[in-house]
């Protein structure tokens, strides 16, 4: 969610963290494989301004703007899936909506998926909702769509409630086909929440993002969390869950959690892509750095290398705190689009989150 916060560990732990998740990218491959090869991210182009500010058609009733989500190319269109900050409290009283774009600058909002209570009593296990990430299961032929809802409460002086006991629901589209990535979307129960099996390194937020990618005939998932139970919080985390069907049932991988992304500025909302060469990309909210989007490679969709740094050229920066990158888009001529929410203040309105695009390069070494 939307806060500072920092977390420091010793340098010397650090240095053992990026020793050991170096050495996957360099060991001799096996016989008859090829070559492991790593892959490196630079900004091609970088839009100097906001996709879309209050008062654009689509933005009516939407307060506060934008934050997290993804985007999907289909059939030439950006379908963006986000999350509408659209009034009080903040970060509470929220909307999941479609928009589409044709030419990745121009958008027109299509429908609202889900609007939450906005409840602030922490009664309400739906009153935020958060972080709409579709996934197509072939299986199926159907979009599934994976969402965040809170709990949500007043602070109290040690802890901070706004986003709490955080669980993802999973929705199913309605109509199969690919064309039906717009919905409208059913709820079919949730998949992965605070409880019995949470992993002692995982807070009150309770879950605070996911999203699934397929790795040969298992599925595996990024999911967040942050010892929001103290001020302030505590570090915001992911780990690795896994499953046999996007359905599910979803399995921490609790020997193996929490994944070291980025064991210095901390790491939310990663989004993996596989590239055609066959490795892994995830991309994801930095949290402490507010100029750059963080990366990491794996060979193998479950060994993370430690995270690298995608830096904003702060001439163009049109948003003062980047914040979640929505996904790694690839195009027909080789290249990826990575869109991205972060906050501007807007003149004569005050700060508004908005969404904004690079292109990037990617290069095998």
């Amino acid at each position: 969610m939307p806060m500072t916060r920092r977390h420091m560990i010793p340098w010397c732990f650090l240095g053992l963290i990026l020793n050991s998740g170096l050495t996957w990218l360099t060991k001799p491959s096996q016989a008859g494989e090829n070559p492991v090869k790593d892959v490196v991210l630079t900004i091609a182009s970088q839009a100097d301004h906001s996709l879309i500010k209050h008062g654009d058609p689509g933005t009516e009733g939407n307060k506060y703007g934008f934050e997290g989500g993804s985007v999907v190319k289909l059939n030439g269109a950006y379908h963006l899936f986000t999350s509408e900050m659209i009034g009080d409290p903040r970060w509470v009283k929220m909307r999941l909506a479609h928009w589409v774009s044709l030419d990745a600058i121009t958008w027109r909002r299509e429908a609202t998926l889900y609007e939450s209570s906005g409840n602030f009593d922490g009664t309400d296990r739906r009153a935020a909702l958060w972080a709409p990430m579709p996934v197509f299961n072939d299986k199926s032929d159907r979009w599934e769509m994976f969402y965040v809802a809170y709990r949500c409460a007043p602070d109290t002086p040690e802890k901070w409630f706004g986003n709490y006991e955080g669980r993802i629901w999973r929705a199913v589209s309605n109509r199969p086909g690919r064309q039906s990535i717009g919905g409208p979307y059913k709820d079919v129960g949730v998949i992965l929440e605070p409880g019995k099996d949470s992993d002692p390194w995982e807070g009150l937020q309770g879950t605070d993002s996911f999203y699934p990618y397929k790795v040969g005939n298992l599925w595996y998932g990024f999911y967040g969390t942050a010892r929001t139970e103290v001020k302030p919080p505590a570090y915001w985390k992911v780990g690795l869950v896994s499953a046999p069907d996007l359905s599910g049932p979803w399995k921490r991988l609790s020997d193996r959690n929490p994944v070291p992304l980025d064991a210095q500025n901390g790491v939310e909302n990663p989004i993996v892509t596989r590239l055609k060469s066959g490795q892994y990309v995830a991309v994801f909210d930095t949290i402490e750095r507010p100029d750059r989007i963080g990366y990491a490679v794996s060979r193998d969709g479950l060994k993370w290398a430690p995270a690298r740094y995608l830096v904003l050229d702060k001439a163009k920066l049109w948003t003062k705190d980047v914040r979640t990158p929505l996904g790694l888009v690839p195009e027909d001529d080789g290249t990826f689009t990575i869109f991205y929410t972060g906050y501007f203040d807007q003149p004569g309105y005050g700060t508004y989150g908005g969404v904004s695009v690079i292109t990037v390069k990617a290069e095998d070494r």
